[in-house]
């Protein structure tokens, strides 16, 4: 199969997935159910049928508006079901082949726990549990890089960030980083192994540099109680760290 049609497959799919991560997003922090009962209007309570769940098309269609009440939707639902074609279409395109529905496994996942973290700051043990279970399964199955470079990486990527955290928090005597990060980065380590890590630290530091700049370009200004979500860095960072990763000749 080409790789235009894996691009397009895996791009419809990751639309589809887009809307349940962004239900989840959305109502896992307020410890509602994303699987039990139908979605529904948040202001007005209308049970949203066919024609309002498509995703991307019908919040073009509405203008992001309810088609009962004419409440707005929150936006994170279109931006969520945009960012999740992008992921689908751009591993078809680069990686294509069976591999490609892999690593589009591994940038929703990702998703989930970055919008998640940037909403709430938060990084749910079962979600970044599933994350590093993935991982390891596609070594298992011989995608690259081979499972040792992984089971390593896991162990490489908890330790670098928990030893990181425990040093400022005895220095300090606060909390740097949240107690999820060292785990992301080791489930991350456990998808594109030990080398690749430092990549991705790099590039999380870079756009957490970039947030900064663009909020001092932009007149907010930085303070020294700002908090940015270093998870979000990380899983923005390790996508196309491990595009690249696979793109590269062995």
């Amino acid at each position: 199969m080409p790789a235009w049609e894996w691009a397009g497959l895996l791009g419809l799919l990751g639309a589809i997935l887009g809307s349940f991560i962004a239900a989840l997003v959305i109502r896992w922090p307020q410890d509602r159910s994303v699987l039990a009962g139908r979605s529904h209007c948040d202001a007005c309570d209308a049970v949203l049928g066919p024609v309002d769940l498509v995703p991307l098309l019908s919040a073009l269609a509405m203008r992001g508006r309810c088609r009962q009440c004419a409440a707005p939707i929150d936006p994170l639902h279109w931006q969520i079901e945009l960012a999740a074609l992008a992921i689908g279409a751009s591993a078809g395109a680069l990686i294509a082949g069976p591999t490609a529905i892999a690593v589009a496994l591994f940038g929703w996942l990702l998703l989930a726990l970055a919008a998640l973290d940037i909403t709430d700051f938060w990084l749910p043990d079962r979600l970044t549990l599933t994350l590093a279970l993935v991982g390891i399964a596609t070594g298992l199955i011989g995608i690259a890089p081979p499972l040792m470079d992984r089971l390593i990486g896991g162990v490489a990527g908890f330790a670098a960030l928990w030893a990181i955290a425990a040093g400022y928090r005895a220095y300090r005597g606060q909390e740097g980083l949240g107690g999820g990060d060292p785990k992301l980065l080791g489930a991350i380590g456990l998808w594109l192994g030990w080398q690749m890590l430092p990549v991705v630290v790099l590039l999380a530091g870079m756009i957490g540099l970039g947030v900064a700049l663009f909020w001092m370009l932009s007149g907010r200004g930085v303070q020294r109680d700002d908090r940015l979500p270093f998870g979000a860095l990380l899983a923005v960072a390790a996508y196309p760290a491990a595009i690249a990763m696979l793109m590269l000749p062995s």
